[in-house]
């Protein structure tokens, strides 16, 4: 599946990204990351391009074009000639005080259109909207492009790394207080139904992790009991960008030390 980079037309349909005057709360210190200029360094200094933006729904209209939006870029290369996974970019950065701007890297699944944000493994790098930022972002752009052929090789070792059931129910079980607090009680095996064929041809760990994570993000079918009030209830869909964030980066750390526990095995065989 091919995906085309937002065109310059395109990314003018969210203003937030030309944003120049920060919210009229912020102090005299807050120095302005313009997104735009993020967007235009990665692109024509290491070409990476923005395939989507997404924009928190605000009602306290002084926040318009000045609240929390995430931005996915893909390097040129995954765009011309597309894999089964490509590596992207990512950046969220407000105006109104409510988020630090903070880049990080995070894996696209082509066969079901998820975004995973990678965990803790990897670096990802915050930076206040006060004080001198030019001398610490550039270098921090760098680290994050260099990172790429790093998570290809992550993405190629959890593809051929396969899990017994017991394993897969467990890393199921594991991954529900990523999105269902405690007195919410489910049957994790929902978490583990697949919704397309790809997902059905492997027990590999990066199968795993993405029927899990679009059970948690995207599901709206996963149904339990409030143990406080004896009620049913059905799971929604993730539509906040950071619990999106939180959760992606939850199910990444708990991949990796599944990873790290069975490495030793993929070793030898």
């Amino acid at each position: 599946m091919s995906k085309l980079p937002l065109s310059a037309s395109e990314l003018m349909n969210y203003p937030v990204l030309y944003t120049t005057v920060p919210h009229e709360n912020a102090s005299e210190k807050y120095s302005l990351i313009s997104s735009i200029d993020i967007i235009n360094e990665l692109k024509n200094r290491f070409n990476w391009h923005v395939t989507s933006v997404q924009v928190a729904s605000v009602r306290d209209e002084s926040r318009e074009d000045k609240q929390v939006h995430c931005v996915r870029l893909r390097h040129f290369d995954d765009l011309i000639a597309p894999q089964e996974s490509a590596v992207e970019i990512l950046f969220f950065n407000s105006f109104d005080r409510s988020k630090a701007f903070t880049i990080s890297i995070g894996i696209y699944r082509f066969s079901c259109e998820n975004g995973l944000v990678i965990g803790e493994t990897f670096d990802s790098y915050k930076l206040r909207h006060i004080g001198d930022l030019e001398n610490n972002l550039d270098e921090i752009i760098q680290k994050i492009t260099e990172f790429k052929p790093k998570l290809e090789q992550k993405i190629e070792a959890y593809s051929s790394l396969m899990l017994s059931q017991a394993e897969i129910e467990t890393f199921a079980k594991l991954a529900v207080p990523l999105k269902f607090a405690p007195h919410l009680d489910i049957d994790s095996q929902q978490l583990l139904q697949p919704h397309r064929d790809e997902d059905r041809k492997d027990t590999s760990l990066y199968t795993i992790m993405n029927i899990l994570q679009e059970n948690l993000t995207r599901a709206s079918n996963i149904t339990g009991v409030n143990k406080e009030t004896g009620r049913r209830f059905t799971s929604r869909e993730i539509t906040s960008i950071s619990r999106d964030y939180e959760i992606n980066v939850g199910l990444f750390d708990l991949a990796e030390r599944i990873y790290q526990i069975k490495q030793p095995e993929a070793l030898v065989a």
